[in-house]
């Protein structure tokens, strides 16, 4: 089985062959290559706002993760700017994309997960051929070289998992809310109600007394 899944990832990495082409040789730096390739100019853009140019220019070597602008346009509304926002998020979410290390294709599909620049692993799977990244990115090109690393392109933007939890909200059982509010409406009413009582019974001792 695990031969077959190699035998997989191996055709995926020859039909990338295509790709690359379009790509700049490998004696570019992983961002000029990319910003060559045409199609991650908001991985670019991010990657300046992040200050991590001088970074991914370096010897490295790196294994880049990198969303295509599509990817980083179907992230929900007001996600984009928020991140370009908040350099700290955005240098999370970024370094979440970087592997040290010069990791190729036929590495990847023998890993079940592989640690982050950003210090989270991101787990790794084979489905149905294609290789997956967080059960959520699938990996749709291989192997594009560049002097201090390689790029694989992803379909969409991965998170850390501290982003995530983060970003999920509370759960509640349906009508939790609703009971809450009743629950404590009740007992408003019920306390009032005692107060009202205890007074009406002190007036009317008080009065009996006094006459």
């Amino acid at each position: 089985m695990k031969k077959r899944f190699v035998s997989l990832f191996l055709v995926m990495a020859l039909l990338a062959t295509a790709v690359t082409s379009a790509f700049a040789q490998a004696d570019q730096d992983i961002v000029d290559t990319a910003v060559a390739a045409g199609s991650f100019t908001t991985l670019a853009t991010a990657l300046t706002e992040a200050g991590l140019i001088d970074t991914l220019k370096g010897e490295g070597p790196f294994t880049v993760f990198a969303p295509t602008d599509e990817a980083f346009a179907a992230l929900p509304p007001g996600t984009l700017e928020g991140l370009l926002a908040d350099k700290e998020a955005l240098t999370n979410v970024l370094t979440y994309h970087v592997v040290p290390g010069k990791v190729m294709a036929a590495d990847v599909v023998g890993l079940s997960s592989a640690n982050s620049v950003e210090g989270s692993p991101i787990a790794i799977s084979v489905v149905d051929g294609k290789v997956m990244l967080n059960s959520d990115a699938t990996v749709a090109a291989t192997d594009i070289e560049a002097s201090n690393g390689v790029i694989h392109v992803i379909d969409k933007v991965i998170l850390p998992p501290s982003m995530t939890a983060a970003a999920a909200p509370a759960q509640l059982p349906a009508t939790g809310g609703e009971q809450s509010t009743t629950a404590s409406t009740s007992l408003i009413l019920l306390g009032v109600g005692l107060l009202l009582a205890t007074t009406g019974a002190v007036f009317k001792w008080g009065f009996a007394h006094k006459r």
